[in-house]
């Protein structure tokens, strides 16, 4: 397969529906308003906490409409996409909201949906009802060296995948509103890594968490350094590590912050980076018995996870909305990867394998 055959950014179907943004944070103002920016996205109104906060973002990216709170935005007729970057302790209300107003047809919510199994579910199951699309902004599913890795296992360029590891030493900025919250890492880091494994293997059967405290992180937490381990039906075992220490941050201390993936299967290996914590594009490298002869192959592309896979994120909805296909990023798929966080959760606690049979989700 000629390298040139990779599709690292999704190509934009559709980008008609305007779009109301809720929140003015990092997320938004750097990473969803920029990628929209680009794309050519309709952004028709921002609302956050703090009016002057959002007329700010307004003003740098040209958006013409500032509503005072989050609940006038989405009452605001012109609306249809509804895009969240909230605290999750308080984005069911605001979807809720949305849900019962007739000219909003899609909303994007990050992750983590809620914060428990049971609230992620009901809200699934209220969208479904309101004959809404909920789509939920697991943004790693579109970094350009996923993507690639992918299409390399949809070719079946690697064989049969026996091991699959991501292996992370790098230290996430920890929102404020994290604090009051017990879970850390497994619910706001760990979660892309499984996600993108089960974007990349389907559902695992079973998950092995184990965790120590961070002492970087002054604040009370669960979990802080997390280890995973993942059993899938195909017999493909995973390891997702989250080093979130990863050594000291200090005046005259040089770091080697960095984020490694690596897949085998029986006819080749792929291996590369994830470029978030240098601001670096990811990187992906391979070899196939089948298709490269067994010699190193190497994609390249400029595009980098931050902002640019939140281009392909809003495009999935954007396009779900325009023809009334299924978004690629559902909520009954995201509760699955609620679930397996939970279970890595259940893991912890009581120190043992949890099979994901033992967490409901109907």
């Amino acid at each position: 397969m000629a390298m040139h055959d990779f599709q690292p950014d999704p190509p934009v179907r559709s980008r008609e529906q305007p779009i109301g943004c809720i929140g003015a944070g990092m997320i938004m103002a750097e990473c969803h308003l920029a990628a929209y920016k680009e794309a050519g996205f309709p952004v028709v109104a921002i609302a956050s906490r703090t009016p002057a906060k959002a007329a700010a973002v307004a003003g740098r990216w040209g958006i013409g409409k500032v509503h005072d709170t989050p609940e006038a935005l989405i009452a605001d007729p012109s609306v249809t996409i509804l895009d969240i970057a909230y605290p999750p302790d308080q984005q069911p209300a605001l979807i809720r909201a949305a849900l019962k107003q007739p000219h909003i047809k899609g909303i994007l919510a990050q992750k983590p949906l809620a914060l428990t199994l049971a609230e992620a579910i009901a809200l699934r199951d209220e969208a479904a009802a309101a004959g809404k699309i909920l789509s939920v902004n697991q943004n790693m599913r579109y970094d350009q060296s996923m993507r690639v890795l992918k299409q390399i296992l949809d070719r079946g360029e690697l064989g049969d995948v026996v091991f699959a590891q991501i292996d992370m030493h790098a230290i996430p900025h920890w929102q404020g509103f994290l604090e009051g919250y017990d879970r850390l890492t497994l619910a706001n880091m760990s979660v892309h890594h499984l996600d993108v494994l089960r974007f990349l293997f389907g559902d695992p059967e079973e998950i092995t968490t184990l965790t120590r405290k961070d002492p970087r992180t002054k604040f009370d937490h669960s979990d802080g350094i997390t280890v995973s381990t993942l059993r899938f039906p195909s017999g493909v075992l995973a390891l997702s590590l989250e080093d979130v220490w990863s050594g000291p941050r200090a005046e005259g201390y040089r770091d080697d912050q960095q984020i490694t993936f690596r897949v085998e299967g029986t006819a080749g290996v792929a291996k590369g980076t994830i470029g978030w914590p240098t601001g670096a594009a990811s990187t992906l490298t391979y070899a196939s018995q089948k298709t490269t002869n067994g010699e190193w192959v190497t994609p390249t592309w400029e595009t980098m996870w931050f902002p640019h896979a939140f281009v392909g994120v809003m495009e999935q909805l954007q396009h779900a909305v325009t023809t009334g296909m299924p978004p690629a990023l559902s909520v009954a798929d995201n509760v699955r990867t609620v679930a397996l966080i939970e279970a890595g959760y259940r893991s912890i606690a009581e120190g043992r394998t949890v099979r994901l049979s033992e967490i409901n989700t109907d």
